[in-house]
């Protein structure tokens, strides 16, 4: 399945590519042929994001009935019962937890993304010329809360995936 890999972040990072081509044409005044040829790849892209979706979704199914029957066979397990309340309960916690570390990582993106904002205001704010273009921002500052940021908003879902293998029974 890793074999896979590279097809898949291919696909997946054409969509975005031809986007930002698109935006940047018109930015700079290009002509609207120019915007008609971007817009055309920005569909093809959306279509390759959709269809690599759909694959990294079989992809991911498949291996998790890799690893279960591994484990399964591993541990000399001859049947399982889902009905059993434990069973059950660590199945719908399992299928939980990717989507509480989607939401707690899209949270934690979403403050540093506020944080910044806060930054790039108060240097406009305070830095004379900068909004005219005759004043440098002070870009180390926006680094540091960016990487301070990042580093302190992912210890939550950083723990989340640590606490949560350490809980499960052996």
């Amino acid at each position: 399945m890793l074999t896979t890999i590279s097809t898949g972040l291919a696909i997946d990072a054409y969509g975005p590519i031809s986007d930002n081509a698109g935006g940047i044409a018109e930015m700079a005044g290009m002509s609207h042929k120019i915007r008609e040829r971007t817009d055309a790849l920005d569909a093809a892209g959306n279509t390759t994001a959709a269809i690599g979706k759909g694959f990294a979704i079989g992809s991911a199914a498949l291996v998790s009935l890799a690893l279960f029957g591994a484990y399964v066979s591993r541990a000399g397990i001859k049947s399982v019962d889902v009905l059993t309340p434990k069973v059950f309960i660590g199945l719908i916690v399992g299928a939980m937890l990717p989507y509480w570390f989607s939401a707690m990582t899209m949270k934690s993106v979403g403050s540093a993304a506020l944080k910044m904002v806060e930054e790039v205001r108060r240097q406009f704010n305070s830095i004379p010329g900068l909004m005219e273009g005759t004043a440098k921002p002070d870009y180390a500052n926006c680094v540091k809360i960016s990487t301070d940021a990042s580093l302190r908003e992912m210890i939550p879902p950083g723990a989340l995936v640590m606490l949560h293998s350490l809980s499960e029974p052996s």
